[in-house]
């Protein structure tokens, strides 16, 4: 473990990309094919491969606690070095280090590491979680408890992205970039495909069922003639206002994953049933929906109808009739025993009229099929959800795709889809394969009320940023945003917020509310977390509106009445 913490000092000192790759090869030629691959996982800022759905769990006061004991050192000295470096790693060795006793530790080996992190993981209290990682900090020396803390907390901060580690893997065993890219995608195991990148097996490798892949993601288009622009003959879908998920489906068994790759399969469970009856193995790409059912076939229901269930490990039956959902499919990634990433989006959209017949094929006539086709329905009817097939249709010019632009925010969507019939399927990756197009809900003027520090680099600025809108005569908090603004103006920000802080509360302030921003959003959505009982979807920082006052922010009166749009039950918004 010494002669990794070593060698990420290195790679940490140093900002050419290819000099890390570089000392990141030499590294992996000059270990033991084992050590290696356990290297290549933590190195990737994991405790564990990224297939793997094994966490540490280690609670972060916990951890804080932990670390001020061995260095015997206050919470408060500990808190100063954080702000120091911005990370529990680089805090802890700076107090560790003065400890003379700690320098003559015996050390450890990965293989200890790894078998340690196996014990946190498998351990079912806090207290004994910390017990164990207690014993293995107490035998490492300040460097290698420095990268230890760094890979619990997913912060190496040296500059290394897994990507790089990708290209380390082939630089050091001579194998095509491109296929130790695609074998750690399929995998999920950079450790598993360093081995087989040094023992030339990269072609073995095939999907992992059950392990999620990358997202294929989607380029915004500004109008329907910049869309059509990369294209000459484009296929067109709605865009729904739910959450992707990955269905994999295989031995009865149905799983859900998010674009973050979490398993969110227990906060839908009356759509298993649905897909769990199918013969075949599949991975299918799609979109989880609010769906209201009625004699035209039925329609998706805002985002805010879904919310609730975000984050839910169990969902009462009362729920689930409340708010009924649909999984709408569009794309299949997996089937046959085949991954189709390589083969293009006409076939593939053959290959799911194959798997789901009702469905049909494209429609190749200028009509479009308002409504997703029901594929099947789940049993019993208590967990009654629906799988449905997203219905398609080409497009041959601009004022086409303008058309069926306006008609799908008619329906309530999002906007469009714009696919290249052609294209592959490319995980993780945005390109001119796939558009979207849509509009900005609104965009609000707010007032910056409270603000925090960062992560990463920004650990040592405010970034964070918490807004309201007027109620009256008081503000009230409806949001908070961190992205939008330059790291010039973040710097510029706070140094103004340092200045005109009204209460410090350590990683964040109370401000004095004068700073107003124009943000932009998705939706708007009831919530009882902020004052104003609304909350922003997906806000962003537009601009600073250094031309308006506190007094000229929106109202919660302006927010109601974008609300009331948004559901199709209020006037036209004028809002500013």
């Amino acid at each position: 473990m010494d002669e990794l913490a070593e060698i990420c000092e290195r790679i940490g000192a140093t900002t050419r990309k290819t000099e890390k790759v570089s000392l990141l090869a030499e590294y992996f030629r000059s270990r033991l094919l084992e050590d290696a691959a356990i290297s290549a996982v933590f190195l990737s800022g994991r405790a564990f491969p990224a297939y793997e759905e094994r966490t540490l769990q280690m609670g972060g006061a916990s951890l804080w606690r932990l670390l001020a004991e061995l260095a015997d050192a206050t919470e408060a000295s500990l808190q100063v070095a954080y702000r120091k470096y911005g990370d529990v790693g680089s805090a802890a060795f700076e107090l560790l280090q003065a400890r003379n006793d700690r320098a003559k530790t015996k050390g450890v080996s990965l293989a200890e590491v790894r078998s340690t992190f196996d014990e946190i993981a498998a351990a079912q209290t806090g207290a004994s979680k910390v017990a164990i990682l207690r014993l293995l900090l107490k035998r490492s020396s300040p460097s290698v408890v420095k990268y230890i803390v760094k890979i619990i907390t997913g912060e190496l901060r040296i500059g290394l992205k897994e990507s790089l580690v990708e290209e380390a893997i082939a630089k050091a065993y001579e194998e095509p970039l491109a296929r130790v890219q695609r074998a750690n995608m399929l995998l999920g195991d950079i450790g598993g495909t360093l081995q087989r990148a040094a023992e030339h097996r990269l072609d073995s490798v095939c999907l992992r069922l059950f392990h999620p892949i990358g997202f294929m993601l989607a380029t915004p288009a500004a109008t329907a003639e910049e869309a059509f622009s990369y294209f000459d003959h484009a296929q067109v879908e709605d865009k729904y206002d739910g959450i992707r998920a990955q269905a994999h489906v295989g031995g009865g068994q149905v799983r859900f994953f998010s674009r973050t790759l979490d398993d969110i399969t227990a906060s839908f469970p009356e759509l298993i049933g649905a897909l769990a009856a199918l013969p075949n193995e599949l991975v299918l790409d799609g979109e989880i929906v609010a769906w209201q059912s009625d004699a035209d076939g039925g329609h998706a229901m805002p985002f805010s109808s879904i919310q609730q269930r975000l984050g839910r490990n169990r969902v009462s039956d009362a729920l689930i009739a409340q708010v009924p959902l649909a999984y709408v499919v569009f794309d299949v990634i997996y089937a046959n025993q085949t991954p189709l990433l390589d083969t293009s989006l006409a076939e593939r959209m053959g290959i799911l009229d194959r798997i789901f017949p009702a469905a049909g094929r494209l429609d190749p006539k200028p009509r479009m099929q308002e409504q997703p086709q029901l594929l099947f329905e789940s049993e019993p009817q208590a967990l009654s959800g629906w799988v449905l097939r997203a219905p398609t249709r080409r497009a041959d010019s601009a004022e086409q795709l303008e058309s069926l632009f306006e008609e799908a925010l008619a329906r309530g969507n999002e906007g469009l889809m714009i696919k290249d019939l052609q294209s592959p399927y490319t995980p993780g990756r945005r390109g001119k394969w796939w558009l979207k197009l849509k509009r900005e809900l609104a965009t609000l003027d707010v007032v910056v009320t409270a603000v925090e520090y960062g992560h990463g680099k920004r650990a040592r600025v405010l970034s964070d940023y918490t807004f309201a809108v007027r109620k009256g005569e008081e503000l009230v908090n409806i949001g908070k945003a961190y992205s939008g603004l330059t790291d010039a103006e973040i710097s510029e920000m706070t140094a103004w917020f340092l200045a005109h802080t009204t209460a410090d509360h350590g990683f964040s302030r109370e401000v004095e509310p004068q700073i107003v921003l124009e943000v932009a959003f998705n939706a708007i959505m009831r919530s009882d977390r902020h004052d104003s009982g609304y909350a922003l979807r997906f806000p962003r920082i537009v601009r600073v509106r250094r031309d308006k006052l506190a007094a000229d922010a929106n109202t919660v009166e302006d927010v109601d009445r974008i609300y009331r749009r948004q559901h199709g039950r209020g006037e036209t918004d004028n809002s500013s």
